[in-house]
């Protein structure tokens, strides 16, 4: 039955595209967030999240976010400052009808002034859900 588990947990972290040995960021924790999440993506990577005044490269940002939070789109520029060329951004929001619900036209507002790109939405436990969001493609090949 543990193992069950484990698959089960290790499959979210795979369905957030986290590869082993992945650096990961974890910006905005607090006591709400899913800890099973959180577990299932260190065990992927072999270790620890890093916390939000790591100055490493990142592979992966993993940013939990509640309406209340501030600016969101000053946390997505924030949050790309250290990330790799082929890094991603994922933003953590409780799902509709959840306390701290973001609207998805408040990403997308978000996500565009900060020049990413939401590239998908995935369900990660039963009170989050991740939007995917990457640097544009143009943007990277333009020097």
């Amino acid at each position: 039955m543990v193992a069950a588990e484990d698959a089960g947990k290790i499959g979210v972290a795979d369905r957030l595209g986290i590869d082993p040995g992945s650096v990961v960021q974890e910006i905005g924790w607090d006591e709400d967030v899913d800890d099973d999440l959180r577990a299932a993506i260190e065990e992927r990577v072999g270790g620890e999240l890093l916390d939000e005044d790591s100055d490493e490269v990142m592979d992966v940002v993993v940013l939990w976010w509640r309406d209340d939070d501030g600016d969101l789109t000053d946390a997505l520029i924030s949050a790309t400052t250290s990330l790799a060329d082929e890094g991603v951004i994922w933003v953590l929001t409780p799902k509709t009808g959840r306390e701290g619900h973001v609207e998805p036209s408040e990403i997308a507002e978000s996500v565009s002034t900060a020049g990413l790109a939401q590239t998908s939405n995935i369900t990660v436990s039963p009170d989050w859900t991740a939007t995917r969001l990457v640097s544009p493609k143009s943007a990277k090949t333009k020097r």
